[in-house]
């Protein structure tokens, strides 16, 4: 099979239906299933081996995160729903996985692991890929490693934290969408300092642009709180209190 990669970020993600298995029974999965939650969708080589289990138990042990954020967790691999089954059912201190908190989807076919563009042809497996699809069923982020190098959960948790941000924050101006930098993580305790900026936040900050260009509420708080105060930014502006 020829691999025509259909997975590309901003663009509708390839719908699949696949049989998966779901708390230890076969199930069939579509992505359309998932219409208004966001989904990580993530591939990897064959059950039975050695990097994957860690990848999928750690996926599993934290499902409940994700779920906080209105997020399901799909896992796929080239290998039949009944070898999923027979991994799932194998205790993890002989190599398994034990019970599971995600489903495991079969792409014995290899046209899921081919439309997501993961598929190493000639082993007719597939590379570690992770999808992250918005509520709308867009492609929002790509990430493929090749085969010995596993994700990061944490990784894969800050980006939908992050895209799900923006989603709630990004509107208004289009010229100056929100944007989250690589060390973005979501606390209270942060303001918006290193984790949600515009650009044109930034040129105030560095003293490049002038600071009545700036609109967004948040980014007026931003730029108050973290001592960069100027007068024609009023902190009623934004409902907060200045300490001068």
């Amino acid at each position: 099979m020829a691999c025509v990669c259909k997975a590309h970020v901003g663009k509708p993600a390839p719908e699949f239906q696949a049989t998966a298995v779901v708390d230890g029974a076969f199930k069939e999965v579509k992505l359309s299933d998932y219409k208004g939650k966001y989904v990580v969708l993530f591939f990897y080589p064959l059950d039975f081996t050695f990097v994957c289990p860690t990848e999928i138990v750690a996926f599993s042990d934290r499902a409940a995160e994700f779920h906080k954020l209105n997020c399901e967790v799909l896992g796929v691999s080239v290998d039949s729903q009944f070898t999923h089954l027979a991994w799932i059912n194998t205790p993890r201190k002989e190599g398994g996985l034990g019970p599971l908190n995600i489903p495991l989807l079969a792409d014995v076919t290899r046209k899921l692991s081919s439309d997501y563009g993961v598929l190493k042809e000639d082993e007719g497996i597939a590379y570690r890929g992770l999808f992250v699809i918005d509520g709308k069923g867009v492609l929002r982020q790509v990430t493929i490693n090749d085969l010995p190098v596993g994700r990061s959960v944490d990784e894969a948790l800050r980006l939908v934290q992050a895209f799900q941000y923006t989603d709630e924050h990004g509107e208004g101006e289009q010229t100056h969408p929100v944007t989250c930098v690589h060390t973005w993580v979501h606390t209270q305790s942060l303001c918006h300092a290193h984790i949600c900026s515009r650009p044109a936040l930034l040129l105030v900050w560095s003293g490049c642009e002038a600071p009545e260009n700036i609109q967004l509420k948040v980014c007026k708080k931003f730029l108050v709180q973290w001592g960069r105060y100027y007068p024609n930014i009023r902190a009623d502006n934004w409902g907060g209190n200045r300490t001068p």
